[in-house]
């Protein structure tokens, strides 16, 4: 890997996504070229101090220019996702993730659940938009947005549920162009949530709880009486299912059987996954669902599971690209800083995908932060660089701290 390697490739990729871009001066371009090559390079925790130490551009300078609020993430990403995730099956994955925060001037803070602690905890939550490839089991982010606290939701009339389905019907056009089906955990199974998508034109594949109430659709024929004819038959015992009324999938490692099913808490009928685990027990099945009746079991599978890759983004946005490093309580800044850094594992990933190397964030950051501090050593030298001399220095050094994916 030479110095024309990885870290030109990720300015390239964005650089060409910023072309979707539009009304952004030159100046902003350039600032924030700067920034997203900023959250690869900075070892450490990402924050303006950091990168005016870091940067081309002074700590203020970078301030100003997060303040920028109309930057349309969702083009910039898509661009980046178009170019790279190239799979047939696709669907807009929705997934919520804790932000530690501390201060009493911090917009929106309040108490949300945190998956790692299993609590609830005090900071604040971003709502995570991705973009899944199912046939490549692959994932990058379209952007987020951040998740209002208790009082502003009650200001608005609101409960935490009816915000996350109303914002998404909010940006529907921008989501519809990529997928119509939204991929979402089991907390979204509910009538409220899923209820205005689907009346909005979205397909949702989501998980019931073991206990749900399901029926199996009436096997009887419409007698041509007067009245509401019969929808279901009797209640689906997951103990003990009909094996004739289903269609068994081949999956490892478990049974998975399909079927149409009536859910008496979404008042429709969704077509129905059941899996049951290798081992045999009847208590431990798990219940997949999509409002598409005529979607199969393994299909409805194959999406849920491949949700869990928007999980990956959050994790490497945590651990390598300071999401939650933000020091600012400007509720601007912080939205352009958490969305700068997912942008930035979405740009590392593509920069991999393009150069056809496994991707491994711990071992791109490493490479780029010894690229970048080479060039800058080189270009504060003052004195005439001696090519040879360079590129034997890049080839020894940037791959110096790397790690094997």
């Amino acid at each position: 890997m030479t110095k024309e390697s990885l870290l030109m490739q990720y300015q390239s990729e964005c650089r060409n996504a910023l072309e979707s871009a539009v009304n952004i001066s030159k100046s902003f371009q350039k600032v924030f070229m700067d920034t997203m090559k900023l959250f690869m390079a900075i070892p450490d925790r990402i924050n303006f101090l950091q990168m005016g130490r870091y940067g081309c551009f002074s700590e203020q300078t970078y301030r100003n220019n997060f303040e920028n609020d109309g930057f349309d993430w969702f083009s910039f990403n898509e661009a980046i996702i178009r170019e790279h995730l190239k799979g047939g099956r696709k669907a807009i994955a929705v997934d919520p993730s804790f932000i530690p925060k501390s201060g009493s001037k911090t917009p929106w803070i309040g108490y949300f659940w945190s998956g790692c602690a299993g609590e609830y905890k005090r900071g604040l939550e971003i709502t995570g938009i991705g973009v899944i490839d199912v046939d490549n089991h692959e994932c990058m982010t379209l952007g987020s947005v951040q998740t209002p606290d208790n009082a502003t939701l009650e200001s608005c009339e609101k409960n935490l549920v009816d915000w996350y389905s109303s914002y998404l019907i909010s940006i529907q056009e921008q989501l519809k162009r990529i997928s119509g089906t939204v991929v979402c955990d089991a907390f979204f199974s509910k009538a409220t949530f899923i209820k205005p998508l689907y009346d909005n034109g979205f397909h949702v594949i989501s998980r019931f709880r073991n206990d749900a109430v399901l029926f199996y659709p009436t096997l009887e024929n419409r007698t041509g009486k007067r009245g509401r004819p019969k929808l279901h038959d009797e209640k689906i015992d997951f103990e003990n299912l009909d094996i004739t009324r289903c269609t068994e999938y081949k999956v490892n490692k478990g049974k998975l059987y399909g079927l149409k099913a009536y859910s008496k808490a979404l008042k429709r009928f969704v077509s129905l996954a059941v899996w049951y685990p290798m081992d045999g027990r009847t208590d431990k099945w798990q219940l997949y669902f999509s409002t598409n009746e005529i979607q199969n079991a393994q299909d409805v599978l194959d999406f849920y599971r491949t949700r869990f890759q928007l999980e990956f983004c959050f994790r490497d946005a945590k651990q390598h690209a300071g999401i939650t490093n933000c020091q600012s309580t400007d509720f601007r800044k912080l939205a352009f800083h958490f969305n700068a850094s997912l942008a930035a594992i979405n740009l590392a990933k593509a920069a991999c995908k393009k150069m056809g190397i496994k991707y491994s964030i711990s071992s791109c950051k490493s490479v780029i932060h010894n690229a970048y501090m080479l060039e800058r050593f080189i270009c504060v030298s003052g004195i005439e660089p001696n090519t040879q001399l360079i590129d034997k220095l890049f080839k020894e050094l940037i791959l110096f701290t790397a790690r094997a994916a």
